[in-house]
């Protein structure tokens, strides 16, 4: 597939990169940038083995670090510094922050946002980037003290941002970053005027700098001078659920091929099924099942079951389902399974309040009367036509209490025909247990899986 770099036709593509690089014809520097992982990663692969073809010779004259470890000066020096070995050094910056600045907060804010619940640990990263380009202090933040910041100080430490929903994400970021240990990102102005001078004819032949961002600012002097002077390509995020499939079927397919396999139609389903086509999650489980097929040619949709099983969206419907039905041999089973599929415990917390508040919410409004002709017998098509209605004009009053009412139909009919097994005394009560057990995971060292597990047992033990 030509992986071209974004809509707005700036950069080149890799099939072009590769095609230069097969001919012989190599430039100073190449940025690679864009939120698609797996597709920039795969690109940064390929170039540097274009560049260092034997292996042997990149164990010396390939140099790798990290953004957040990176220094303006000693990259300076490495560039200017020739190989250790004759034919060509490549340094590799991975994340780097030098294209950084509050240009990059609104993508930034939206990929801590996203990742909160999917991916905690990156969204500390995230958070800490983000502390380091606004200048804002961690321990400031800290125990409540992200309340502070008024909205005439958000709109002038993130300029394009309304600050709508930051009390939600923000404290949430915070509290993961405080669990995790993240440290404090210290904010480094970087004097890149050097740089540019040796990426602009200062530098050896045959030296060269690999540059990964996930997000740049291309107003910026640096971004100038590398599009100048080398390439650059771009890997957005595939968009369109038959692009994203074409896309993962295709990277897989080259995969496959190196090693000698092949997935049958069916095994291409059943991946499906468990990834969504996702490309990070599919080429992951690509690899597994290629080391699962061992001598076998061929990948059968019964190697995706025994090897990629359940997704951690099956195992969060699966824990709903059992605090509902309060099942606790497999409320304790699958709450396992989340942590350790690596799910953060604040983040299974919020998942259980919310199915908790939920029930709660629609005992109140069964209570209330306004839902007419509702009982737990509806079933869901009677229940669109005769109840929901009635559900939707709360929303439309501004019920704001009842957060309920604004949710999905099927959401709002389950929390309906489940709150008729607790009382509204029990609801209360847990509710209350999950602001305790809330506060014990933040501020004590006590194990968040025993805490959990407890929580599990008031509520499914007691029928």
């Amino acid at each position: 597939m030509d992986l071209h770099d974004d809509d707005t036709g700036r950069g080149v593509s890799l099939d072009t990169v590769l095609a230069e690089l097969k001919r012989g014809k190599t430039f100073p520097c190449y940025l690679l940038c864009g939120d698609e992982e797996f597709r920039l990663r795969n690109a940064l692969e390929k170039i540097t083995q274009r560049l260092i073809p034997d292996a042997q010779d990149r164990e010396l004259n390939l140099f790798v670090t990290d953004g957040e470890h990176e220094d303006v000066d000693s990259l300076c020096e490495s560039l200017i510094t020739p190989p250790l070995l004759p034919g060509r050094k490549v340094v590799v910056v991975r994340d780097t922050r030098l294209f950084q600045s509050k240009k990059v907060l609104m993508p930034l804010i939206g990929r801590i946002r996203e990742r909160l619940d999917q991916d905690p640990g990156r969204a500390a990263a995230d958070f800490m980037q983000f502390l380091g380009i606004t200048g804002l202090q961690f321990d400031d933040l800290r125990d409540g003290g992200w309340r502070k910041i008024d909205d005439e100080t958000w709109k002038r430490i993130v300029p394009d941002d309304d600050g709508q929903g930051r009390e939600t994400w923000l404290p949430k970021a915070v509290e993961i970053c405080v669990s995790s240990g993240a440290a404090q990102a210290k904010e480094r102005p970087e004097e890149t005027d050097r740089l540019e001078r040796i990426l602009t004819g200062g530098m050896p032949e045959g030296n060269h700098l690999l540059l990964t961002a996930e997000t740049v600012d291309r107003r910026k002097k640096l971004f100038k001078t590398v599009s100048a002077a080398g390439r650059v390509l771009s890997f957005s995020k595939v968009k369109g659920e038959a692009r994203q499939q074409q896309a993962v079927q295709e990277m897989a397919a080259e995969i496959l091929a190196k090693r000698g396999k092949r997935l049958s139609s069916g095994a291409w389903s059943a991946l499906g099924q468990k990834t969504g086509f996702s490309i990070r999650e599919s080429l992951s489980a690509i690899e597994k099942l290629i080391t699962y097929a061992g001598e076998k040619s061929q990948i059968e949709a019964a190697d995706v079951e025994a090897v990629v099983g359940r997704t951690r969206e099956d195992t969060v419907f699966e824990l709903n389902g059992a605090l509902v039905g309060r099942n606790l041999t497999l409320a304790l089973r699958t709450l396992h399974e989340l942590l350790d599929q690596g799910l953060h415990p604040l983040m299974i917390m919020t998942m259980i309040t919310k199915e908790i508040r939920f029930l709660f919410q629609a005992k109140l409004l069964i209570a209330s009367g306004r839902l007419g002709s509702f009982s737990p017998e509806l079933d869901y098509g009677r229940f669109q036509k005769a109840v929901y209605p009635a559900v939707r004009k709360l929303a439309g009053d501004g019920e704001d209490s009842i957060a309920l009412a604004s949710q999905h139909p099927f959401v709002v009919y389950q929390a309906l025909k489940n709150a008729g097994r607790f009382t509204r005394a029990e609801l209360a009560g847990y509710l209350e247990l999950l602001v305790r057990t809330d506060l014990a995971l933040k501020t004590t060292g006590k194990d968040p899986r025993l805490l959990l597990e407890r929580f599990l047992l008031a509520v499914c033990g007691s029928r």
